[in-house]
């Protein structure tokens, strides 16, 4: 599906998405909650939001992408997005996403944060994205935002990153390697293709990255396999293609990264999983 080109009643087209994007950004209310369907596939082109926004996954997987790095949106789970930052997203399954959009000052972050949302703040979302289609001003809805600030502050952060590092080399590698992921990637086939010593390379990534480059290979090959077992590929072709001795050991680093296995996250993201080839 093109650009998430869909028809299909109730989801968000690229042109509905254009003038979402304009609201948005003219509207003063000091928070502003949506709801939006967007079909698999969806693609929104790169912009920002004058905004800080809080994108929480009520079903579906969503990658968001800026110059710095990849986060991964599991459903139950949000992202923060700082105000001006340069962002643009994939639906790689059909989602259900609720927006928040507060002033830059309420939510006060540097960089992208992937959070665990917990049942309280989706509760309070969902009662601000309903109370938002009846335009409502009331203390009620005052209260309901004003813990909802309270209840983010204290959201805790999930791994779900994939930064990339300011140096231009490293930065290409790493472009590289989410193309082709390999999971026996070495440190040393890196600092190698660097000219660079290992233990040179090694804190260089950690320097530039926050995270050490295992640690980043890891999560790299968990984020390049999510797109093909979206579409139907089967746990062992997608396992056994980034590298993996066997598909127990994929499952393992898929459990220890999003908390259960291939086939149960997919599962509770409504997408049908395929075991065998």
């Amino acid at each position: 599906m093109s650009d998430g080109q869909s028809h299909r009643s109730g989801f968000l087209r690229s042109d509905e998405h254009d003038a979402m994007l304009r609201f948005i950004d003219g509207n003063n209310e000091s928070v502003l909650a949506l709801r939006r369907l967007y079909p698999e596939g969806f693609k929104s082109p790169v912009h920002l939001h004058g905004k800080t926004q809080l994108w929480f996954a009520h079903s579906g997987v969503v990658v968001v992408s800026t110059g710095d790095g990849r986060w991964m949106i599991p459903p139950g789970h949000g992202l923060i997005i700082p105000a001006g930052l340069q962002h643009s997203s994939e639906m790689i399954s059909e989602v259900e996403m609720h927006s928040v959009y507060v002033h830059r000052d309420v939510i006060i972050t540097d960089r992208p944060r992937v959070v665990e949302v917990t049942a309280l703040a989706g509760n309070l979302i969902e009662e601000l994205v309903q109370d938002d289609v009846k335009r409502s001003a009331t203390r009620r809805r005052e209260l309901v935002m004003e813990l909802l600030m309270d209840e983010i502050s204290q959201l805790p952060e999930k791994p779900l990153g994939l930064p990339f590092p300011s140096h231009p080399h490293i930065a290409a590698l790493c472009r590289h390697f989410l193309s082709a992921p390999a999971a026996n990637t070495s440190i040393d086939d890196w600092a190698l293709a660097l000219g660079m010593s290992r233990r040179t390379f090694t804190r260089l990534f950690r320097a530039e990255t926050g995270v050490s480059f295992v640690t980043w290979r890891q999560q790299a090959c968990i984020f390049a396999s999510l797109p093909r077992l979206a579409s139907g590929e089967s746990v062992t072709n997608v396992a056994l293609d980034a590298g993996y001795e066997n598909v127990s050991a994929f499952t393992t680093m898929f459990r220890r990264m999003l908390g259960r296995s291939p086939s149960a996250y997919l599962k509770s993201s409504g997408i049908r999983i395929i075991r065998h080839p």
